[in-house]
């Protein structure tokens, strides 16, 4: 029994080649991703999830959590912050000091642009509790236009990221036959009283509030497409009950690869024995 997923025939010359040496993988990007969490009265745990359009180079059609690569602005060290240090995520995620305030950013960021939910706040004891309105999707525009930096949009509405909003949860490196590939660093949350998740994102065609056993169900059962990474995160979230014992829980961050084989002539691509990805095996 092969721990992982049977690919189809045509990506078995790729991995051959990248195999024996005659071609190289992709460089893979530094990129954050943040789920966003709630408690609902009657539903319980729920996280925020985004379809990806069709048209997506990197899997479209996927329902994926937010998040998008590092800006090299991102590591912006005037950039006002709060809560544990560069120093700290770059032990938790086991990355140099400049990476890990470059993610943390970045997380915060691509979560602003693509759903609103901002973590920052006027002071380092306060967040935003409302960013509905015209001039809060001018400047979600000018993100993602880059006409203007994270660092510049906290600076001129004078706001502190709230690095301490946010919890690491795990990391994964995308295989390397894959021509797109990222390096991405998960992150958990919890959405800010008073704010609401938007479908706001030009590269989702739709979003959800879903309980993450549901997602994982779906996902098994071929009704929602995802990535190994996506249904192992949900996996794990399932066996909580509350936001809060989320954000408690201890974590030890382990970097996961899937690799991608030739195994009795055909295509797999072999999942990591310690993720939680309770995909059917091959």
């Amino acid at each position: 029994m092969v721990n992982g997923l049977k690919l189809p025939a045509e990506w078995r010359g790729r991995i051959e080649d990248i195999l024996a040496g005659r071609a190289e993988p992709a460089s893979a990007r530094h990129a954050a991703t943040v789920v966003v969490l709630r408690d609902h009265p009657e539903h319980g745990l729920q996280a925020f999830m985004l379809r990806r359009v069709s048209s997506m180079a990197f899997a479209p059609g996927a329902y994926v959590f937010p998040g998008g690569s590092v800006d090299p602005r991102d590591g912006d060290k005037d950039l006002a912050w709060s809560g544990p240090s560069p120093a700290e995520w770059g032990a938790a995620f086991k990355a140099d000091e400049a990476l890990a305030r470059e993610l943390v950013c970045a997380a915060v960021r691509e979560t602003f642009e693509e759903t609103l939910v901002l973590l920052a706040g006027p002071t380092g004891a306060s967040v935003v509790d409302d960013t509905r309105g015209d001039d809060w999707e001018a400047d979600r525009q000018a993100l993602l236009d880059r006409s203007l930096s994270f660092g510049e949009f906290l600076d001129r509405r004078g706001l502190v990221l709230r690095a301490d909003l946010l919890r690491p949860w795990t990391h994964w490196i995308t295989p390397a036959i894959e021509p797109k590939r990222y390096d991405t660093r998960f992150f958990v949350a919890a959405i800010p009283a008073g704010q609401r998740a938007r479908d706001v994102s030009t590269e989702a065609d739709r979003v959800a509030w879903v309980k993450p056993a549901e997602a994982a169900a779906r996902a098994r059962a071929g009704e929602w497409f995802m990535l190994p990474p996506t249904l192992a995160t949900l996996t794990e979230l399932a066996e909580f009950e509350t936001v809060a014992e989320v954000l408690a829980a201890p974590r030890e961050i382990t970097v996961h690869e899937p690799k991608a084989e030739i195994i009795d002539g055909e295509a797999y691509l072999v999942l990591p024995e310690n993720a939680s990805h309770h995909y059917p095996q091959g």
